[in-house]
């Protein structure tokens, strides 16, 4: 009875997954293969150009994906260990982004990093640097947006993972002699693989397709997946060839997806029994004692 009961309750995320999600996915398939031929809307993405934007794409949701790991961890950790009684109001803050206008975060880090915005008036007004730097409009204005945008998409799954670990583990380690770095990297990080996988894929995979953090924090100077896809679905004359590309990097994305899955998979599964094993030797020698 309690399952059927979950089961209706979740009716309405099904439906809506299958009405925003399953659906247009058939439509853009359909589309990419009706009445057309392979040389007409296909062929002429397997070039060096447009791979060279799948790439590109690939390389900006990786790096992104590190970076918010790096920051999020640590962060996740002070929450679920450090914040005591104050890490809902901490939780809070990470939250509350989504509660603004996304437009409106684009405006504010423009303001801050225009080349007479916030960041350079600071800095030549204490003196680090004589001529403003041109941060916005560049590389960099994408990756900070970026950044600063998918953070919470890692920090919530990591510290959801780290809130349940089980801290005896932590004080047994230091009571067996370990260090900080060794109960960090041969405890915590193997336990809480789970949750940096969860959060690795919800930032990797929508930051593949980002079109709008480019085209407003880079001025549109180079060509994503995101906006290409855009500027051809937008077209009059391109609405087929902008579904024959969504449906190839796609596929690109489906293929780094179940790699970078194994290695991470693959990379969890050794160390943990790799630190089961210790577990067992460890017991043994107890035992003959």
């Amino acid at each position: 009875m309690n399952n059927y009961r979950y089961f209706l309750l979740g009716i309405p995320a099904i439906v809506w997954q299958i009405l925003f999600f399953y659906i247009p996915l058939i439509f853009i398939v359909g589309l990419s293969f009706s009445g057309a031929t392979y040389s007409q809307y296909f062929a002429p993405f397997f070039g060096a150009t447009y791979f060279s934007i799948i790439a590109r794409s690939l390389i900006l949701a990786l790096s992104n994906a590190i970076v918010c790991t790096l920051i999020a961890y640590p962060l996740a950790y002070f929450l679920a260990f450090r914040a005591g009684r104050f890490k809902y109001f901490f939780l809070f803050l990470v939250i509350l982004p989504f509660w603004n206008n996304f437009l409106l975060h684009i405006s504010a880090w423009i303001f801050v990093l225009d080349r007479h915005g916030v960041l350079n008036n600071f800095l030549t007004g204490v003196g680090l640097i004589q001529d403003p730097l041109p941060i916005l409009n560049s590389p960099v204005a994408v990756g900070i947006m970026m950044v600063y945008f998918y953070l919470p998409f890692m920090v919530l799954p990591l510290y959801a993972t780290l809130e349940r670990f089980d801290r005896r583990l932590i004080e047994a380690s230091s009571d067996l002699g370990a260090t900080w770095w060794q109960t960090v990297t041969k405890i915590l990080l193997p336990l809480s693989m789970s949750g940096i996988r969860s959060g690795f894929f919800l930032v990797f995979i929508p930051s593949f397709g980002e079109f709008a953090i480019p085209e407003f924090m880079g001025g549109n100077k180079t060509m994503y997946v995101g906006s290409l896809v855009s500027h051809l679905i937008l077209g009059s004359q391109t609405v087929a060839s902008g579904a024959a590309f969504t449906l190839i990097s796609s596929v690109v994305l489906l293929v780094a997806v179940i790699f970078i899955y194994w290695c991470l998979r693959s990379k969890s599964e050794g160390r943990g029994s790799k630190e089961w094993n210790s577990k067992e030797q460890s017991s043994e020698r107890i035992g003959d004692v």
